[in-house]
């Protein structure tokens, strides 16, 4: 009894420490990634790519947006596998290093107009490295904050990962906001973008300082002393854990396009279909993202009180009919598109928010870093990666919101059946060897069940 109380505050203390450092080094990652695709969507058509066609220039921008999504399996297969192996900790400092060099890397590229067919081809080598490098961190960084907190409060430990997208998506929105208010156009156009890419130098090297302090997970470090470290984990998640693979891939579609839809589209929908200029269309979205950072945390709460299935559920309920309330808002102006912004995001909270419990549920602890990370990454391969291009092809071929509307809704069926599909958590879970015996959850991989 002595032992138990001396060791709940440490574990208490590590909890709290592993979901700021979900928190931070997600939304530092996401920054990164976030003013990527802003930048895809204002700025890259302009700059990389040579066509007198806008539209044209856009859809080749949101194609190198989409090889990040695209990259992001070989992240979830590289990095998922060791993180299995040599744990969560080492691979989420190797991923923070990786992004961020991508990162200040795309602010250095010179432009098309200077080196030619080089510069697109630079941008995609460093985008498939931003890819690479967010498929294996989200897996770690779900896990740190999981795996160190309270069982029962999964969901909301989970969501500081989650917290991480809309508050890197404020950051780079809001950095790029303010560069577009402070210089003219073309200056924003010729240099001034540059800096928001740059800046990320300073944000990984905070990042990394918080990550190295942070301990090894309980739960992984007791798979690895009762020697049932996964030999062949990926091998083992497809051989094993298939329908739980299927779940929590298809779990994850809907999500990434609300988010693209709402964050990223919306910023070529509302300047090029409704006449605001970029500073208003960044600053729809900031305010967006600004409130997600309250609405993930609450939804990840919300599915610790009620069944997690049903949260998610709802969201994607709700994704079916929103965009026929959606477009019609644009039209209104400024405050119907932060509307816009708001609601969607708030389709998505509901489904992001327990997104990281309910993938990780899916998966034996011993093989959760390898099972999370590929679900993740295939399910923004078929969600996120292709969005923004369907969405800018689909409007430039029709002229209407209509066949958006249908998309939309395809994807979230598909969400709900992915959810239909989940397993509830078993509070009883074990792990177990590659030899069909058991070692009963006692102790710190009780924070598993």
């Amino acid at each position: 009894m002595d032992t138990d109380r001396t060791a709940a505050p440490p574990r208490k203390k590590q909890g709290a420490r592993a979901f700021i450092v979900a928190l931070t080094g997600t939304s530092l990652e996401w920054y990164d990634f976030a003013v990527y695709s802003a930048a895809s969507a204002l700025v890259f058509g302009h700059v990389f790519f040579h066509s007198a066609d806008p539209l044209a220039g856009t859809l080749a921008a949101f194609g190198t947006y989409a090889v990040g999504y695209v990259a992001r399996p070989l992240g979830g297969f590289f990095f998922g596998r060791l993180g299995d192996l040599v744990g969560r900790k080492k691979v989420l400092v190797w991923t923070l290093i990786l992004i961020g060099v991508a990162t200040f890397g795309v602010g250095l590229i010179p432009p098309y107009a200077s080196i030619g067919l080089m510069a697109p081809l630079l941008l995609v080598f460093l985008r498939l490295c931003q890819g690479v490098g967010v498929g294996g961190e989200w897996a770690g960084a779900v896990l740190i904050s999981a795996e160190h907190g309270d069982p029962k409060r999964k969901g909301f430990f989970g969501s500081a990962a989650q917290i991480g997208p809309p508050l890197g998506n404020l950051m780079a929105n809001g950095v790029l906001a303010l560069l577009t208010v402070s210089m003219s156009h073309d200056s924003f156009l010729a240099w001034g973008w540059r800096l928001a890419f740059l800046l990320s130098a300073i944000l990984v090297g905070v990042g990394l300082v918080i990550r190295v302090k942070i301990e090894e997970t309980p739960v992984f470090e007791e798979i690895k002393a009762q020697g049932l470290v996964a030999r062949s984990p990926l091998k083992d998640v497809f051989t094993k854990e298939l329908r739980g693979l299927c779940a929590a891939t298809m779990s994850r579609i809907a999500p990434d396009v609300m988010y693209a839809l709402s964050t990223v589209f919306v910023l070529v929908y509302a300047t090029r279909e409704h006449g605001l200029n970029s500073g208003q269309a960044l600053l729809a979205v900031v305010i967006g993202s600004a409130l997600q950072t309250f609405m993930v945390p609450l939804a990840g709460y919300l599915s610790d009180r009620m069944n997690r299935r049903v949260v998610v559920g709802i969201g994607a309920a709700l994704s079916i009919a929103w965009p026929f309330i959606f477009f019609p808002l644009m039209g209104i102006g400024f405050t119907g598109v932060v509307a816009a912004v708001i609601a969607g995001l708030l389709c998505n909270s509901l489904m992001y928010g327990p997104q990281a419990a309910l993938v990780t549920e899916q998966f034996s602890p011993r093989l959760r870093y390898a099972g999370s990370s590929l679900a993740y990454t295939l399910g923004g391969v078929f969600g996120g990666a292709i969005a923004p291009l369907l969405f800018t092809f689909l409007l430039g071929t029709y002229g209407s919101w209509v066949p958006m509307a249908i998309y939309i809704i395809i994807v979230s069926v598909i969400t709900v059946i992915g959810v239909w599909m989940a397993r509830n958590p078993d509070p009883d879970e074990q792990i177990t060897d590659d030899f069909g015996s058991h070692a009963m959850a006692s102790g710190p991989t009780a924070a598993i069940s």
